[in-house]
This record gives structure tokens, sequence and C-alpha cells, in this order.
């Protein structure tokens, strides 16, 4: 699969977030990095769990990719996004690589100014404690 069919895969998540899409889109061998944990986040089922818990907390209805840079020879993207969280700008990249077989092998998540990334650490605390159960 091109850069541009892993994106619009991606792209279709946001549309229809129901089911095991995300889960599908993951390799078993993944890795996660959040702008606010300093360790890498190793594996299908931690991938999964951070980005669904950012589809609860950061997706919302002001959520919008602004801008996309394609490089379909590394098979990555980079998606610019803003969102409006509790009153506070949200301004952030996501950076995701896709493997051979069109899975996002690495993800990785930028957020600015600092008062966005402590919202977005206090939030995604809560949902994914919550997630636990």
């Amino acid at each position: 699969m091109s850069t541009q069919d892993n994106l619009k895969v991606w792209h279709d998540h946001f549309e229809d977030k129901g089911g095991s899409g995300l889960t599908d889109q993951i390799a078993d061998d993944a890795v996660f990095h959040s702008p606010v944990v300093h360790t890498p986040q190793s594996g299908k089922h931690m991938v999964v769990a951070y980005l669904s818990a950012a589809d609860v907390v950061l997706a919302n209805d002001s959520f919008r990719y602004v801008r996309e840079i394609v490089d379909e020879a590394k098979n990555t993207a980079m998606l610019e996004f803003e969102l409006e969280l509790d009153g506070i700008q949200v301004n952030g990249v996501d950076i995701i690589h896709w493997n051979d077989e069109g899975k996002i092998q690495d993800f990785k998540v930028m957020v600015r100014p600092l008062k966005a990334i402590n919202k977005v650490w206090e939030e995604m605390g809560k949902m994914l404690e919550k997630m636990k159960g």
C-alpha cells in the first residue's frame, strides 16, 4: 500500500471509530511516543490503548487536521492538528510510520504549548486509568 492509501485508512478511522478499525491498523511490534511519557510504549496492546484514549480525550468536535506532509519513500506522514480542550487551544503533530504491510509501526505525538501539554497529560491520565477499569 502507498503512504496515501495508509493515510486514508487512518482518516477513515476518524469517520467511524466503532469496531476493530484501529486495532487492525497497528503492527504487533508497534511503538507509541507520547508527548508526556518519557519512555516509548511498545507493543500493539499499548499503542492501541494510548490511541484509543486519545480518541476519547482529543478527538472531540473541535479536532481537525490542518496540514499533512507525506514522504512516500519512507512510508511516513506528519499531520498537524488543532483542537480545543476545556478552553485551552491545543496544537500538535502526529508523525506516523507504516511498515511494508500497511500497519502503523511507529506513532509519535508532539503537543504545544506547555499549558496544552499539561491539560493533555491530565486528561489522558484520567482516561487511561478509567480504561484499566
